[in-house]
């Protein structure tokens, strides 16, 4: 007798499939060390500004494998982008060239985002390194940018999402994306662009209220296009 496996998992690639497992776990022990309604895990995994007395030298890694603590969507969102679209993306790289591109992507996700809280610090302080405890500013907006930068740490996979959407968008731009929110296929060569345009967009706004880190998806997006070109990978079929 024959059976056949016909579970939706059944053909993931081992790194996606690992990296989901990964974040999944990583995500229950971050509820499980709930305290006045935050995580304590986040502030130890969690990546702080380079300057500041929370920056620990393994967060650069961890980071990108934490998430909120505040909302569910926040890792559901990352982890089903990289069911949908990383195996394919695995496939092709290989699983070795695959993990070393998401930790890139990762890396410089932080990178940028780091440059650009760099640029923030210096155009309030003339410094990108500076003691928050003794400096004195008279604009309180001031000071609140510094300890958002200082005191804020950043979680989630989406700077190395971003890089993985980005290097699909490059390698199966013909693909149609079915989304919840428009009614109508779109190819991957249209949407993706248009997403990190939108990405670039409420970045430079600095939208009032938002805490999302709009140059950390940038950054993994521009460090995907990079190695994907870099690597001279060709798209399945020849074409480049």
């Amino acid at each position: 007798m024959n059976s056949y496996n016909t579970s939706p998992f059944s053909n993931i690639s081992p790194v996606v499939k690992n990296l989901l497992i990964i974040n999944g776990i990583v995500y229950l022990a971050t509820m499980l060390f709930m305290k006045d309604g935050q995580s304590q895990l986040t502030d130890i995994l969690g990546v702080f500004y380079f300057d500041s007395p929370k920056f620990r030298i393994w967060q650069p890694v961890t980071y990108m494998f934490m998430h909120s603590d505040q909302s569910f969507f926040h890792i559901l969102f990352n982890m089903f982008a990289l069911f949908s679209f990383g195996t394919s993306l695995e496939y092709v790289l290989g699983s070795k060239r695959f993990l070393n591109f998401y930790l890139i992507t990762g890396l410089g996700a932080l990178a940028l985002q780091m440059a650009v809280q760099a640029y923030e610090v210096h155009a309030i302080a003339g410094s990108i390194t500076l003691n928050l405890d003794t400096f004195t500013s008279s604009s309180p907006t001031d000071l609140n940018t510094l300890r958002q930068i200082y005191m804020g740490p950043m979680v989630g996979a989406s700077g190395a999402i971003f890089g993985v959407l980005v290097a699909f968008g490059l390698l199966f731009p013909n693909v149609e994306l079915y989304l919840l929110f428009i009614p109508v296929p779109i190819k991957a060569k249209y949407f993706i662009p248009f997403y990190v345009v939108i990405e670039l967009f409420l970045g430079v706004g600095q939208f009032a209220g938002d805490s999302v880190a709009h140059f950390a998806h940038l950054g993994g997006a521009l460090f995907g296009f990079i190695l994907i070109k870099y690597w001279r990978i060709h798209r399945p079929g020849g074409f480049i």
